[in-house]
């Protein structure tokens, strides 16, 4: 049980898949970060599967690709798994499935899982807890079925061309293999993708900036037989309880929330914490994190936290994050970050990332990962709390344009038009603009770099009919009962949790090879969390508290000063560093870019020098841009080859 790794493999048509195990062992290496500790591939006439092993639990035992059932049984190696994460309650599963006459030759989780699907078929996806991307070939039936974690903590990439279907966790893998699989023009980009990238930071599932490869979603399974398309079926349909009312509920029935929420999140951190390795936790100055690194302290007497920053007044949690450390009780570890660092690495992080993610605080998190991997070969962390209960600033706007929804629908472009006499800049305009916009159009997530006027300007392909309403329409048709705050919760989940935040954490932390892992995404602190009430996540009016019942309910176990601090989590100073460390590294790569028939890249220089200037912040569309500029000069130039270190790290801490 308990791997985190590298999964590769490739079903063929009409092929020796024999004849395609070379492919997939220089592929597998792609990834070879993700699993240092051992690598394994397997076929039969149609498939070839291989992984890449960081191995936490069963070391000895659960080698990749599994086969299941274990001998004498009649159909022993039935079914053969390569699998990606960790179920938390696979010792539970396991308990149900031997009362159910499966028998096991590990004391790990792989096996329960290949088990489950014997028992359960597509159905076992649905009683799993943990994260995971895994694919399971049934060659009785010889059909492959593959599944991904409900809210997308695991990557997968899937492409299939004329000779066959592959998929792997990281999509240059997929790039290595396109030969093998009959695609033609690999490297061609997506436009529409390009453009969605540039107004949301990420690129949204089930897109990549390659045409030729995507993503199985979050929440989702794929069936596939040899010679046939891939055929995917969403499993998990988040809903979350609407129930508008901002009145105050009583002591006694909020003193329950709390308690539900307390025992949830203490049993998911209980279980998260299995594994035969050292685990540590990060730690940053908001609530999330230092809840799960209490909690995991229980469990741990002597955990390791970890925090990151930087050496300028106001982007720093290091001080707060030490404080919290003390109170808790734990030992606490920090690494400091310097622009030049961030530069310097800035190409392999890219690397690492397979498409570009725009977020600044990724770069802090692969040096504090880097750190980490030192200590220990696990790590806790926070991320999730927000989408579930309620976390972001942003959820209180609702509440804040609640004036604007007593405005006749024909009057709202009026306001619109008003905002954009306004100078940039100036007090109330992007209120007024948001205003005259319903919900649907004005929120697509927590970042919002470019807008279509900034775009048209900016993109040389640029297309009017490409819109983040594309990506986010689907979202809101399937919350259009919901109140304003559970629908952006809603939007969330499918958007900015799964595109960025979990793209971050999962890319950065197994660069490094490092498992990470985040108790909030479970499914069971899901139920309780998705039932909250709006008055049990936003309360105090438009200016009011976020996270209320968490809040109320960590109250007994965070230290006071973080309990209601304003969430900050890595911030990173670029918009200072671009005006004067990073300005001329920022020019070189614009220069050097290749990248003109995509992006004016004279206007992206203007913007730079407009930037340094002051006072219009452009540091957030610059970085983005820069970012894409990086990433095309890897993967479409060839241009620019970081320096991949293998990985060096012991089998076991």
């Amino acid at each position: 049980m308990l791997i985190v790794c590298g999964l590769l493999g490739l079903l063929t048509a009409g092929a020796d898949a024999a004849d395609r195990t070379e492919a997939i062992a220089g592929a597998l290496r792609c990834a070879r970060h993700r699993g240092p500790d051992e690598s394994g591939t397997w076929n039969d006439d149609d498939v070839v599967l291989g992984f890449n092993r960081l191995s936490i639990i069963d070391v000895a035992g659960s080698h990749q690709p599994l086969h299941w059932p274990p001998p004498p049984a009649e159909d022993a190696g039935r079914y053969t798994i390569v699998f990606n994460g960790e179920i938390y309650n696979y010792l539970e599963l396991r308990e149900e499935l031997a009362g159910l006459g499966a028998e096991f030759a590990t004391e790990g989780d792989t096996e329960a899982i290949a088990a489950a699907y014997h028992q359960w078929g597509a159905e076992a996806v649905t009683r799993l807890r943990g994260m995971f991307a895994f694919a399971i070939w049934d060659a009785r039936e010889r059909q492959l079925f593959v599944a991904r974690d409900p809210f997308g903590i695991k990557p997968l990439f899937l492409a299939s061309g004329p000779t066959g279907v592959a998929f792997a966790s990281e999509k240059k893998s997929l790039l290595e293999l396109a030969p093998e699989l009959g695609i033609a023009g690999s490297d061609e980009l997506d436009p529409a993708a390009l453009q969605h990238y540039l107004i949301l930071q990420y690129v949204p599932e089930p897109e990549t900036l390659h045409r030729a490869i995507g993503r199985v979603e979050s929440g989702t399974y794929v069936t596939v037989k040899a010679g046939q398309q891939p055929v995917q079926h969403r499993y998990f349909h988040p809903q979350f309880v609407s129930l508008p009312s901002h009145a105050p509920a009583s002591a006694e029935a909020e003193a329950i929330v709390h308690g539900e929420i307390t025992e949830v999140l203490r049993d998911s951190v209980a279980k998260h914490m299995r594994a035969d390795v050292t685990v540590g936790a990060f730690l940053s100055g908001g609530i999330d994190s230092t809840a799960i690194a209490a909690l995991a302290k229980e469990h741990n007497p002597d955990l390791i936290t970890f925090t990151t920053g930087f050496e300028r007044e106001g982007y720093s949690e290091v001080d707060v994050a030490a404080e919290s450390a003390a109170a808790i009780g734990v030992r606490h570890v920090v690494r400091t970050v310097k622009p030049d660092e961030m530069m310097e690495a800035l190409p392999l992080i890219v690397w690492y990332l397979d498409d570009p993610v725009a977020d600044p605080a990724l770069v802090p998190l692969w040096f504090i990962a880097r750190e980490a991997r030192q200590h220990v070969k696990v790590v806790l962390s926070g991320e999730g709390a927000d989408e579930l209960f309620g976390g972001y600033t942003i959820y209180r706007e609702p509440l804040s344009l609640a004036p604007f929804e007593k405005v006749p629908g024909t009057l709202r472009p009026l306001l619109g038009r008003a905002s954009r006499r306004l100078p940039e800049g100036m007090r109330g305009k992007d209120l007024l603009r948001r205003g005259s916009l319903r919900l649907e159009e004005r929120y697509y997530g927590n970042a919002r770099i470019f807008r279509d006027d900034q775009l048209h300007e900016i993109l040389r392909q640029y297309d009017p009919r490409v819109s983040h309403t594309d990506v986010t329409a689907p979202h809101y048709a399937a919350s259009e009962k919901w109140d304003p705050v559970a629908r952006m919760q809603h939007v969330d989940l499918f958007t900015w949790l799964r595109g960025d935040i979990l793209v971050k954490a999962d890319k950065m932390t197994m660069a490094n090879s490092l498992e990470l892992r985040v108790p909030f995404l479970d499914p069971e602190v899901f139920r309780v969390a998705s039932a909250l009430p709006l008055a049990q996540k936003i309360t105090g009016g438009a200016s009011g508290t976020t996270k209320y019942a968490l809040r109320g309910a960590l109250a007994q176990i965070v230290p006071s000063h973080v309990l209601n601090r304003r969430k900050l989590g890595f911030p990173v100073p670029i918009r200072h560093w671009l005006r004067d460390e990073m300005y001329s590294w920022a020019r070189d790569i614009i220069r050097d870019s290749g990248a003109g028939h995509l992006v004016d890249l004279p206007a992206v220089r203007a913007m730079l020098d407009a930037h340094r200037e002051g006072p219009v912040d452009h540091s957030r569309r610059i970085w983005t841009l820069l970012v894409f500029l990086i990433w095309y000069g890897i993967f479409v130039e060839r241009r620019i080859t970081p320096e991949v270190p293998e990985p060096a790290y012991p089998v076991t801490l």
